[in-house]
């Protein structure tokens, strides 16, 4: 075997030896993308089914804010659901006890919009309310995000979730 031959096996073993490194680098990162992605729409899927229980069985709506509402529980207690925008954290309170675990986590933005029971004429909206005494639907959107290897790369957001209280 010449130098030559011995050199030219090197480069391309390198060639192939980086582009499997490459390959494998990006594997790996989408799939903690898609990791991240599945368990972040898990989290905001419970949520949702939880508040939408929870809000459908209510009494009434009693207080409310953009990033808090506070409800008369089917039992007469209060439940109340508050956004913490500095720890990025949801939390639910029953008759002033916390939940040991925050509904959502590494949540970007959250807001609360109360609205009445009337439809606006020709559309699916209802009309804003400013008491929380005639709010009859109850609006969620936010947004969570996560950061994989230091860069924001999946990002989960309900929407928009309209949740009727059925008993007001």
């Amino acid at each position: 075997m010449t130098l030559v031959e011995l050199m030219i096996s090197v480069a391309i073993s390198s060639i192939l030896g980086l582009s499997t490194a490459a390959l494998t680098f990006y594997t790996a990162r989408s799939f903690a993308a898609m990791a991240n992605y599945i368990d972040l729409d898990h989290r905001s899927r419970i949520t949702l089914d939880t508040m939408s229980r929870d809000i459908r069985q209510a009494n009434r709506l009693t207080d409310s804010t953009a990033t808090s509402l506070t409800f008369e529980d089917s039992d007469g207690s209060e439940l109340k659901y508050t956004f913490d925008s500095e720890a990025g954290t949801l939390t639910r309170s029953i008759a002033g006890v916390p939940d040991p675990s925050p509904m959502l986590t590494e949540c970007v933005s959250l807001q609360f919009s109360i609205f009445q029971r009337n439809s606006i004429s020709g559309t699916y909206d209802q009309f804003p309310t400013a008491s929380p005494a005639t709010c009859k639907l109850v609006q969620l959107r936010w947004t969570c995000s996560r950061k994989i290897l230091g860069v924001e790369r999946n990002t989960e957001s309900v929407q928009s979730a309209k949740i009727v209280i059925r008993k007001q």
